[in-house]
């Protein structure tokens, strides 16, 4: 035994409390791999702030950190735990149990979030917060013991001695109890439990992603068929070649994600399956993957806008999208628009994590190209953007209509139902608006003196661009010169040779649908329908 100082005593509990912390989230890691990678209590947790984060700070959280807020805020959970685990670390070197009994707690919370998550559909998925609070209560525990261990006594206790030599038979306090510990046995204890933790959450981890393997494999080996109806080559005059301008057709690896999961789902497309069922449904229909693979294909030319997008943002991108067509489908099982008298005027469609969104029926069955998208720009869809299907529906925001991972759609009506934005006050029924966007150049940019090229896109789904007008300063608009329309589903570019001259300059876009919409100029929230308001970036000219 060893005399410990109040200096050291206090930094070796809160290390006892992180590798509790540690032990605990390794152990979840590793059990969560048997259960389910969506089981663990980082990611259950995360699910559950996510579902409860008020659409304004959600907004706020896309603003600042774009796709990276899902990264930012299992960071923020996991600095959160690592600040408690120091904390119960503290707590226990004077309430031992006290401070176990807080792991025990934090296990709880995470089992409650794992087994309350939508797609959450066995009590199964609490065993791995269960376990690792087991463990990490357990450990700190032993860690607490050895920093309290007394003279003679692993367990805290001593035998004192009379005059004459012998021990007394009851244990005795000493009064420089608590500046002695068990050194050697903390030590190894530590040690062996960051190298059990390190190994066990790597495991976990391993195991995890192998997971996936059978998904991965079933999109290895898909080759998409040559759509009946196949998109028309881009015009030539579709894609301006100006530097800083947004590609006409954005490239898979750039297209934005904007989603609730925080574990992107990897479904097997062998074993995929989607339901169509619910009201005005007379012939409830499933398919499976091989199923949509045979039937006749459409292939599109279609610009998605997430709602979340602010004025002038980055999340709006083209692709080339192959599928089935919407409509088609559920003529086919019954389903006839509410103006033809059909019963159902909202088609719920539901993803593999939980996710819910709503669609009006009368907009998938007007005649547009909406789709049970399987492809994006000539591949499988990537994982990211939904494999095995997704929804695509020209003309509507992406989170009333661009589910994700797609299992299930619903006939039912707005009356009846409120899908997972909705509940959360955005509006039931969002159609694009119609914005535009300066590419380059770019906010606080320095051109020089002389032709300056002003560019950018803008979009009005399902309606299509007719005009796009740049103003400097306050100065008169301008009518820009517009690149070819490919079709009124996607984005059109559009450039403007400007006479630079010296210092600061607002630069200014407002655009014109084919409908004789104009931008409209004020300035409205992304909630709950949708960003409004004309784009304007600053510049100095050298």
């Amino acid at each position: 035994m060893k005399l410990l100082s109040k200096g050291v005593r206090l930094p070796l509990s809160a290390l006892s409390g992180l590798l509790a912390g540690l032990a605990a989230l390794a152990v979840a890691e590793l059990v969560s791999a048997a259960v389910r990678p969506e089981s663990g209590p980082v990611t259950a947790v995360g699910g559950a702030a996510i579902d409860r984060t008020p659409p304004a700070l959600k907004d706020w959280a896309i603003r600042h950190f774009g796709t990276n807020d899902k990264l930012v805020l299992q960071l923020g959970i996991l600095a959160a735990l690592a600040l408690l685990a120091l904390v119960l670390g503290v707590l226990a070197l004077r309430f031992r149990r006290i401070g176990a009994a807080g792991v025990l707690l934090f296990g709880v919370v995470g089992a409650l979030a794992a087994t309350s998550r939508p797609d959450s559909t066995s009590a199964a998925d609490a065993l791995p917060s269960v376990a690792g609070s087991l463990a990490g209560a357990g450990l700190l525990y032993v860690l607490i013991g050895r920093l309290t261990a007394r003279p003679g006594s692993p367990t805290g206790t001593y035998g004192a001695s009379d005059p004459d030599g012998r021990t007394s038979a009851g244990p005795v306090r000493a009064p420089t109890a608590p500046e002695c510990w068990d050194r050697r046995g903390f030590v190894i204890a530590a040690s062996a439990a960051a190298a059990a933790s390190v190994g066990a959450g790597l495991l976990g981890r391993s195991l995890n992603s192998s997971r996936g393997e059978g998904a991965v494999a079933s999109r290895n080996k898909v080759l998409l068929p040559s759509p009946a109806s196949a998109a028309r080559p881009i015009p030539s005059g579709a894609a301006l070649h100006i530097p800083g301008i947004s590609p006409f057709v954005t490239p898979n690896g750039d297209f934005y994600r904007v989603d609730t999961a925080l574990v992107i789902p990897k479904v097997d497309a062998t074993s995929w399956r989607m339901k169509i069922h619910g009201k005005g449904v007379g012939r409830p229909l499933t398919l499976t993957y091989q199923d949509l693979l045979k039937r006749q294909l459409i292939e599109r030319d279609i610009t998605l806008t997430c709602v979340s997008n602010e004025v002038g943002g980055p999340y709006v991108g083209n692709a080339r999208w192959i599928g089935v067509p919407l409509a088609d489908l559920l003529k086919e099982v019954g389903v006839r628009p509410p103006s033809r008298g059909g019963p159902a005027d909202q088609l719920v469609a539901r993803s593999v994590d939980g996710m819910t969104i709503g669609s009006p029926v009368e907009d998938i069955m007007d005649g547009r190209d909406a789709m049970l998208a399987l492809g994006m720009n000539g591949q499988p869809l990537p994982f990211v953007h939904g494999f095995p299907v997704r929804m695509v529906v020209p003309g509507l925001y992406g989170y009333v209509s661009a589910c994700k991972w797609l299992q299930d759609l619903e006939l039912t009506t707005f009356d009846a139902y409120d899908s997972y934005w909705v509940k959360r006050s955005w509006a039931k029924k969002a159609p694009i608006k119609t914005e535009s966007r300066i590419d380059t150049p770019k906010p606080f940019a320095r051109p020089p003196a002389g032709t300056v090229m002003i560019a950018g896109v803008a979009w009005a789904q399902h309606r299509g661009i007719d005009r796009v007008e740049v103003r400097v300063d306050d100065g008169p608009w301008m009518r820009a010169d517009l690149a070819t329309e490919d079709t009124t589903d996607t984005w059109r570019q559009w450039s403007l040779p400007w006479k630079a001259t010296t210092g600061g300059h607002t630069l200014t876009v407002r655009a014109t649908d084919r409908t004789g919409q104009v931008q409209s100029e004020q300035r409205t929230p992304t909630i709950p329908d949708g960003a409004g308001g004309w784009h304007s970036v600053v510049i100095t000219v050298d």
